[in-house]
C-alpha cells in the first residue's frame, strides 16, 4: 500500500465523483496510544477512513467530527479531522471508549450488540461561522451503512461507502452522485459504477494501492485522477486549550485541586499527552487563562 493519502477521481461526462482513503501510519499512530482489542481496532480504522473521506467532500476551515455513541459495551467511537486548508496534509485523530471486561465476554461483535441503542453525530465546527450538527439513528449493521443514511437524510446526495481495516491498514472508497445538469448525458452511470464498486473486497481495499483499486474496478470507465492529498495523524490538543478549559472551573475549584493533589494533572484522551499545572501555573491561569506559564528560575 502507498503512503497515507486521499485520492480524488471523477468520471467525465457523468455526475459521479469519488475518493479513496488509505491509512497506515495515521492509523497506527492512533492505535499506538491505546490498548484496543482487535474488534475495536477494526471499527476505529473504518471510522478513521470514513472521516477522512467525509472531510474530503466538504470545504471546511475548522474541524469535522464523526461520533458513534451508544448505551452498550462500546460507548463511543469517534474520529475527528482538520481538512488542512492551506496546510500540507489533512490531520486526523480518533478514540474509542468501551467496557473492557464486558467486551471480553461478548460473543456477538455486530454494531447492534456493541452499541445497543445509539446515534451517529456529524459535527462541522468552522473556524468562523456557525457550528453545524447532523444526527441519525445508529440502526444499520455497518459504519458505512449508517453514514450512507446520514447523507441520504441530511445532505440529500446519494452516497456510497466501502470501508475496511485489519489492524495494520485502514482504507475506504466513497462514491457520490452530484446533482444532474444538462451536460450529464450518461443517465445509467450511477447504477453501473455502483455495481462495479460492489465487487471490491475488504482485502483488496487494504492491500491494493489507490491506482490498483481504480483499475481493478473501473478500468473500462476510465476515471480521471487528481493529485493525491496527504493525510497524517495529528492531535489538536494544546496546553493553552487545556488551560482555558481549567479556567472555566473557577478559582476556588482550581485552588482546591492544587491543595489536595499538589498540582493539576490533565491528559488528552486522544493522544495521551499529559499537561501538568504547578501551583504557580494555576495562579497565573486564574489571573489570565491566555498568559504563558511562569518561567521557573
Amino acid at each position: 500500500m502507498s503512503s497515507d493519502q486521499l485520492q480524488r477521481f471523477l468520471f467525465d461526462d457523468t455526475q459521479v465523483r469519488g475518493e479513496i482513503a488509505q491509512l497506515e501510519d495515521t492509523y497506527q499512530q492512533a492505535l499506538s496510544r491505546h490498548d484496543y482489542p482487535a474488534p475495536i481496532e477494526r471499527l476505529l480504522g473504518e471510522l478513521m477512513a470514513a472521516c477522512a473521506l467525509l472531510t474530503a467532500t466538504v470545504k471546511l476551515d475548522g474541524t469535522l467530527g464523526v461520533e458513534f455513541r451508544g448505551t452498550g459495551v462500546l460507548r463511543l467511537l469517534m474520529a475527528e479531522s482538520n481538512p488542512g486548508l492551506g496546510e500540507k496534509a489533512q490531520r486526523l485523530r480518533a478514540i474509542a471508549r468501551f467496557d473492557e471486561a464486558a467486551l471480553a465476554q461478548l460473543e456477538d461483535m455486530s454494531l447492534a450488540s456493541l452499541f445497543g441503542e445509539g446515534r451517529v453525530v456529524i459535527t462541522m465546527d468552522p473556524a468562523e461561522g456557525q457550528r453545524y450538527q447532523g444526527i441519525v439513528a445508529l440502526d444499520k449493521p455497518t459504519i458505512a451503512g449508517c453514514l450512507e443514511e446520514y447523507f441520504e437524510r441530511s445532505e440529500q446526495l446519494p452516497t456510497r461507502l466501502w470501508l475496511a481495516a485489519d489492524g495494520d491498514y485502514a482504507s475506504g472508497l466513497l462514491l457520490q452522485k452530484l446533482p444532474e445538469d444538462a451536460q450529464s448525458s450518461d443517465v445509467d452511470a450511477w447504477t453501473r459504477i455502483n455495481h462495479l464498486a460492489d465487487t471490491i473486497t475488504p482485502d483488496e481495499l487494504t492491500e491494493l494501492d489507490a491506482q490498483s483499486v481504480l483499475f481493478r474496478l473501473f478500468h473500462e470507465e476510465q476515471p480521471r485522477l487528481f493529485d493525491p492529498a496527504p493525510v497524517m495523524f495529528a492531535c489538536t490538543c494544546t496546553r493553552e486549550r487545556f488551560g482555558a478549559a481549567l479556567h472555566q472551573l473557577g478559582a476556588d475549584e482550581l485552588r482546591s485541586i492544587v491543595k489536595e493533589q499538589g498540582q493539576i494533572e490533565t491528559q488528552c484522551h486522544f493522544c495521551n499527552t499529559q499537561y501538568v499545572f504547578t501551583p504557580a501555573d494555576t495562579e497565573a491561569l486564574i489571573e489570565d487563562p491566555d498568559a504563558p506559564p511562569p518561567t521557573l528560575q
